[in-house]
């Protein structure tokens, strides 16, 4: 796996992954990423037509607040039943 920049507007945050929302944790992150001491990617896997967040829903909201277009990610496999 290899590290990729995707815009932040191609991924969908499933209600799951919302309720995971932390303000505290979305401020630590957002000063981290000022810091650029930020540099665990988020993981997403691909969808039909956008990435689907897997995990980093504090690190990607930390990205938004602070205007960010984009966001560095790790694509990885959807699960199988």
């Amino acid at each position: 796996m290899h590290v990729v920049v995707i815009k932040i507007e191609d991924i969908y945050v499933p209600t799951q992954r919302r309720k995971e929302l932390d303000p505290e944790r979305v401020e630590l992150a957002a000063e981290k990423v000022m810091d650029e001491a930020d540099q665990l990617p988020i993981l997403v896997r691909r969808g039909k037509e956008r990435y689907v967040l897997v995990k980093g829903v504090n690190r990607l909201e930390a990205h938004k607040a602070l205007g960010e277009e984009t966001i560095q990610a790790l694509i990885v496999s959807a699960r199988r039943s």
